[in-house]
């Protein structure tokens, strides 16, 4: 019998648009369906590059919409690779991403099925879960928590995402330094460059939104629009803290204060 043959000799991007079916918003009047991108029921947004990174605010909605298209995806919203089940979902964990993914439909050209979600707030929960699974079948742990935290990160980054699949990423800097950042910035300009996968990435971090030739999207109360990461209230705020750090700091405090008063 032939081999099934697996995996694409088609460039990234494989998942190219996400469209709302308003048919299955069950309230509009309920988050995440009363995200200021969906009230008006027409959200369209389209992947044009192997790398999109996303950027916006607290509250506005970015890692919600990670969530969904990692769920639309076949993803637990937990994080992991698909039919993972590392992290009880009967605490306190948000699952309204899993909620919005209901209600979106994907085009793809073609479905890739392999890839990983990784979410910083859970690394610890999967990684622990990938070494008992390991254990449990006789294999080799990968021991990705015998690292420092931003080395295992970088490392756990580099054994995945080399190889062909789509990925997520909800703000992968919060345990890297701005060298590991780097890092991660000359893994993505990889795939960028060799569109052997697709990464999906929802980050705070300036230097990570430089990626070259990736595609940036800016998340605000009024759509999801492309924007030049110089021209992001990130960058600008970074550029004006190392023009004066002294006087950006002071006025930050005092900024604070009068707001206090």
């Amino acid at each position: 019998m032939a081999r099934r043959k697996t995996g694409t000799t088609l460039p990234a991007p494989y998942l190219q648009r996400l469209a709302l079916l308003p048919d299955r918003v069950p309230d509009p009047q309920v988050y995440p369906f009363n995200l200021p991108w969906l009230r008006d029921g027409s959200f369209e947004l389209e992947f044009t590059t192997p790398v999109t990174i996303i950027v916006g605010e607290n509250g506005t909605g970015k890692s919600t919409l990670i969530e969904a298209i990692a769920a639309l995806s076949g993803y637990d919203e937990a994080g992991g690779g698909k039919g993972y089940n590392a992290v009880d979902h009967e605490g306190a964990l948000d699952k309204s991403g899993g909620g919005l993914a209901v209600a979106l439909r994907a085009g793809w050209l073609p479905k890739v099925t392999a890839g990983w979600f990784f979410k910083a707030e859970t690394f610890f929960s999967v990684a622990r879960y990938l070494d008992d699974v390991a254990l449990t079948y006789g294999g080799t742990p990968p021991d990705f928590l015998s690292w420092s935290h931003g080395e295992g990160f970088v490392r756990f980054f580099e054994e995945r995402m080399g190889r062909q699949g789509i990925y997520f990423m909800d703000e992968p800097e919060s345990a890297l330094s701005p060298k590991r950042q780097l890092e991660l910035v000359h893994l993505l300009h990889r795939i960028q460059t060799s569109a052997r996968a697709q990464v999906i990435m929802a980050t705070h971090s300036p230097i990570l939104m430089a990626v070259p030739e990736a595609r940036l999207l800016e998340v605000t109360r009024h759509g999801i629009v492309p924007i030049a990461y110089r021209d992001t209230s990130h960058f600008k705020l970074y550029q004006s803290f190392t023009a004066d750090p002294e006087g950006f700091i002071a006025d930050a405090l005092r900024d604070a204060d009068d707001g206090i008063s």
